[in-house]
């Protein structure tokens, strides 16, 4: 009987980890397509990935759960970048997309 309860709540823990994981993806997406649409490029694929989870201090110094997603995104149509979302807790931290070739027609005056 204790063995039960503590596979049930292990698995309501894994439950409620993989929940909270989607919910900063889903910010972590969003954020991430406003930003390239600010930037004038476009997000390839509609697809962020995880590429690691870490532990982090936040701004009022409290450790919080540090995820890196990572992204794809063009500025002409023929050429991919890759760029990454930085999330704190919920807390979007950085964006960061390495400088990439604008279009032809396009000058900065």
């Amino acid at each position: 009987m204790p063995a039960d309860i503590v596979f049930i709540a292990l698995l309501i823990a894994a439950y409620l980890y993989w929940s909270r994981g989607q919910h900063v993806k889903e910010i972590a997406f969003a954020a991430t397509r406003r930003q390239c649409r600010q930037c004038e490029a476009q997000m390839l694929d509609d697809y962020i990935a995880l590429r690691s989870i870490t532990f982090a201090r936040d701004k009022a110094g409290k450790i919080r759960i540090l995820r890196r997603f990572t992204f794809e995104f063009s500025a002409t149509g023929d050429d991919r970048y890759q760029g990454t979302c930085v999330m704190i807790g919920t807390d979007v931290a950085a964006i960061e997309m390495p400088a990439y070739r604008l279009p032809s027609g396009v000058r900065d005056d």
